[in-house]
């Protein structure tokens, strides 16, 4: 495909979800299944209006910018996640209403000086989704520069972006297995054998890796993850729960509405889990097939365009 029809389809993908996911983040699954999200609608504890996206597109349009005009460089992605946070700069209505623990003292750490590589939490309580939510973009720059595969390179500068805020090998892992099955997708393989192909892909470079030893029984089961039932998964902010979720969203479902909508209805962090699940759904059936009503109330949904189309540029030059 296309890089631009790629980049769009990936990160409309995610705000889409994300969107959808916000008015209904914290509540259980119970009261999904008596009130389903069908559509886009606002309200719920962040009392945002419809098309409204958070910190997970806001992060993910911050890195997809520095790509654009830094290419892989940690200071300046630091900088505009600093940016976002304290001057609301790639928000949705100029407004920072969501954002997690670790991601926010990372921030703060680098803003009061500390070193990079001293920002991200290498603690195991804090293994959440920030980093895999927001990642996206550097699967979209690797592909789109040639390194559509996970190897010691690649993975090095998706751990160096992740470990920003979140520094345990845990997120640093999914982060890896959720880029190589992007590089599967964007190289036009059916969903199923993209995932099936990207996890082993994955799987394999990291069984080579000390480092991700102790990680590899908490990944492993995923080669088989189309096969669960819902009961068995959750969408908490866990980094392995949203993985798990999104990739079972993404395999049990034939649309990226279906897609999308079962992440949000699996209830506690819907819009991470529908923005995770989102861009994988939206790089493989395409922005067209994101249904317009959506698309027509997305915050800045002509911005985000205009940025993903920026950085298309910039890849197809290189």
């Amino acid at each position: 495909m296309d890089l631009h029809k790629i980049i769009r389809s990936a990160i409309l993908g995610v705000a889409v979800g994300d969107a959808l996911g916000v008015p209904v983040e914290f509540y259980v699954r119970e009261a999904r299944r008596q009130d389903p999200v069908t559509g886009m609608r606002g309200g719920g504890f962040h009392g945002q209006k419809p098309g409204t996206w958070s910190d997970d597109t806001s992060m993910t349009l911050a890195l997809m910018d520095s790509l654009t005009h830094k290419g892989f460089n940690a200071e300046d992605q630091m900088r505009r996640y600093a940016d976002w946070l304290r001057n609301a700069k790639y928000t949705a209505w100029d407004d920072v209403f969501d954002v997690g623990s670790t991601t926010a003292d990372a921030i703060d750490k680098s803003y009061s000086g500390a070193p990079l590589n001293q920002c991200g939490s290498r603690d195991e309580n804090c293994c959440g989704n920030g980093s895999l939510m927001r990642i996206m973009p550097m699967a979209l720059y690797l592909y789109g520069t040639g390194r559509g595969e996970l190897n010691d390179e690649t993975a090095l500068l998706i751990h160096a972006s992740s470990a920003l805020t979140h520094a345990h090998p845990r997120c640093l892992m999914a982060c890896g297995i959720y880029c190589a099955v992007v590089f599967r997708l964007c190289a036009g393989e059916e969903i199923r054998a993209a995932v099936q192909n990207g996890l082993q892909d994955a799987l394999d470079y990291y069984a080579g890796q000390k480092a991700f030893a102790g990680e590899m029984d908490k990944f492993r089961s995923l080669t088989t993850i189309g096969t669960w039932p819902e009961q068995m998964l959750r969408g908490s902010g866990y980094v392995l729960h949203t993985l798990q979720s999104s990739l079972w969203c993404l395999l049990t479902t034939e649309s990226y509405a279906d897609c999308v909508l079962k992440a949000v209805n699996l209830g506690e962090d819907t819009g991470t889990t529908a923005a995770v699940a989102g861009g994988l759904a939206g790089l493989y059936y395409g922005e067209e097939s994101i249904p317009a009503e959506w698309l027509d109330v997305l915050a800045r949904r002509e911005d985000i365009r205009y940025m993903c189309d920026a950085f298309a540029d910039v890849l197809a030059d290189e």
